[in-house]
């Protein structure tokens, strides 16, 4: 059976005024004892997995204690495959890779069967240069090699779509270098890239780091946000890096894209919002580990795009508003 999703007006109307409950088939619900559920992160040192870590840590402190399991990945596109695959119960993903995983848009050979839980915090994508080099604008990338993110990840998708709306293809494409994050920012170092294009929180700590042993331009992305927003709508959005922040001194306009923690349908109604509750709960320790100064409000949490509620986060968030 195909399920619809709903519209990010729907799922508000749904989640917090009292509107009928999303259903999928297959859905867990309330019976048996609570399961041990695995969470797909990232790799070790990145947003993703310190947020991941974090959470199944806070919830063997907190009631009612759902049990997580997290496992390595190499985070969004990996992430989202697992979900469909049935091999991980949850998983965290940028909002564009999961809506391209639910349609099945490229890098996904087919729709993927996935479900919100919670748009925790939004990426600020960072396209970085060394301060001494000879790239000062988007254009200036032509022909040049790139560290576009690890094959896997949400970053690589942003990447792509980024380097296309700025008309960086065909002749005037890049070499893109698809390594994570510490490769990427080693890269940097060494001079084997020239830039570094990198979505996560503020302050991103290997990037705070790289600052401190290599000045560093962040490069402008008004003009390519306002672009990606009208080809592929409120998933992405326009906003600002702050001064004092690696170093700057005045701020920087970029793109934004929200982060979701995500769940198979198959997981049970409960254990949904028994992670939701950790979730609300130590939010601030949560984010400490991946971004500066976010807060986590429900009505924040569902704005998740085109991707469902599960159909226990529509009844953890109507517990919420009564």
């Amino acid at each position: 059976m195909t399920v619809r999703p709903i519209s990010r007006r729907g799922l508000l109307r749904s989640a917090l005024l009292g509107g009928p409950a999303l259903a999928l088939p297959g859905c867990g619900r309330n019976d048996g004892p609570q399961r041990r559920l695995t969470l797909a992160t990232g790799a070790p040192g990145g947003p993703y997995h310190a947020f991941g870590h974090a959470l199944a840590a806070e919830a063997g402190r907190t009631p009612p204690h759902p049990r997580l399991t997290p496992v390595s990945t190499a985070a969004s596109v990996d992430n989202l495959r697992r979900l469909a695959a049935g091999s991980a119960d949850l998983g965290l993903a940028m909002a564009d890779a999961a809506e391209q995983a639910l349609y099945g848009g490229a890098p996904f050979a087919a729709p993927a069967r996935v479900t919100a839980l919670a748009r925790v915090y939004v990426n600020y994508t960072h396209l970085l240069v060394r301060a001494d080099g000879p790239v000062r604008s988007v254009a200036d990338l032509a022909g040049r090699p790139v560290a576009t993110g690890a094959t896997g990840s949400g970053a690589q998708v942003l990447a792509g779509r980024l380097l296309r709306v700025a008309g960086l293809t065909g002749g005037r494409a890049v070499g893109e270098q698809r390594l994570g994050l510490a490769e990427s920012v080693a890269a940097l170092r060494r001079g084997t890239v020239d830039a570094v294009i990198w979505a996560g929180g503020v302050p991103t700590p290997a990037l705070s780091a790289l600052t401190r042993r290599l000045p560093l331009r962040v490069l402008p992305l008004e003009a390519e946000a306002e672009a990606l927003r009208a080809e592929y709508g409120p998933v992405y959005s326009v906003v600002t890096l702050p001064a004092g922040v690696y170093g700057l001194t005045a701020p920087v306009t970029t793109i934004g894209v929200g982060n979701y923690l995500l769940a198979r349908p198959q997981v049970p109604d409960r254990d949904a919002g028994d992670v939701l509750r950790v979730v609300f709960d130590r939010w601030r320790v949560l984010l400490r580990e991946v971004t500066a100064g976010a807060r986590l409000e429900p009505r924040f949490a569902v704005a998740t795009g085109d991707l469902p509620l599960h159909p226990g986060a529509v009844a953890y968030y109507r517990s919420v508003y009564g």
